[in-house]
């Protein structure tokens, strides 16, 4: 029998080793964190009582999803993650999120759906299609092998200094400027307030001096490196950005070996980061140069919320 209710900040745990569970099968290792379920579960644009669905059959949970809309107007975000062999789970809770989607995007005629998922997902293949959901991008997840002897501080490029975000506010703020800049013409790029990019970045487990930007002489700030070191499997290179008028002059592949370099001092044997495969700034060519490969592939789905389904 299924029974479906929504989820609350205590059912943390249990969505965890869900997607653990699903991340053994879609991936080969757990990857998931408490903590980055805590944070789903605490945004300030969630209302877990409309916004999440939790599905049991037997008492199992075997399905969980959640939508956002912090990406602006007429765009609704969503998790959906279902063990394999539970079709009506993966049915029931699609159709919920389906349902809070046109209830948040009421009157927008243009307004879109947006998931992602592994591109080989627990959930069956002819699910997505089949409700008229077309895939639209796809990310890949790469990741590098660190070692404190290989991985050296680089030498920059002439002129350049690189500064932290530890100390000062003007600095993280600067950091979220850089990051609107360098990332507007990228797919899916949703331009944020510096506190609303903060709630979207979940800044409560963000250590600042593992934030950098970058600056040249007659320059002024040229580029933005944002990691974050609270990950179970990895460190994680969130952001790496260079302004679109210096990009060709190793800024980029400097940021990229310092983040190497500086994971692999904390202790850190792998580094990774994600990547859009349609990027034109050569982002995917740049990685790969500096020996980060395919760990796995997302893609975007999207559906068009067409107020009578």
């Amino acid at each position: 029998m299924l029974t479906v209710r929504p989820a609350g900040p205590g059912d943390a745990s249990d969505i965890c080793a869900l997607l653990n569970a699903v991340d053994v099968i879609e991936i080969g290792r757990p990857e998931t964190d408490l903590g980055t379920v805590e944070a789903d579960l605490h945004h300030p644009d969630v209302d877990l009582a409309k916004d999440s669905w939790l599905a049991f059959e037997g008492g199992r949970l075997v399905a969980y999803a959640l939508v956002w809309t912090d990406s602006g107007p007429g765009r609704v975000d969503s998790d959906h993650y279902v063990l394999p062999g539970h079709r009506v789970a993966a049915v029931r809770l699609l159709e919920l999120m389906e349902i809070r989607a046109r209830e948040l995007t009421a009157g927008d005629g243009e307004a879109v759906l947006r998931l992602q998922l592994n591109v080989k997902p627990t959930l069956d293949a002819d699910l997505l299609p089949g409700r008229g959901y077309r895939t639209v991008r796809r990310h890949q997840v790469m990741t590098r092998a660190l070692s404190p002897a290989a991985d050296l501080p680089p030498a920059p490029p002439e002129g350049l200094v690189l500064r932290d975000c530890a100390a000062d506010e003007a600095d993280r703020r600067r950091a979220h400027a850089l990051v609107e800049d360098t990332f507007a013409a990228h797919f899916g790029h949703v331009e944020r307030p510096y506190e609303a990019w903060l709630d979207h970045l979940d800044a409560r487990g963000l250590d600042w001096s593992l934030v950098w930007i970058a600056s040249l002489p007659g320059e002024g700030d040229v580029g933005v490196l944002l990691t974050r070191d609270d990950r179970t499997g990895m460190g994680w290179l969130s952001r790496l950005g260079v302004r679109r008028d210096l990009r060709g002059r190793g800024v980029g592949g400097f940021l990229l070996r310092h983040g190497f370099a500086v994971y692999a001092g904390r202790g850190r044997d792998t580094v990774g980061l994600g990547v859009d495969t349609h990027n034109e700034t050569g982002a995917l060519a740049l990685y790969e140069a500096h020996g980060m490969s395919l760990h796995y592939a997302v893609d975007t789905w999207e559906l068009g919320l067409h107020p009578q389904g």
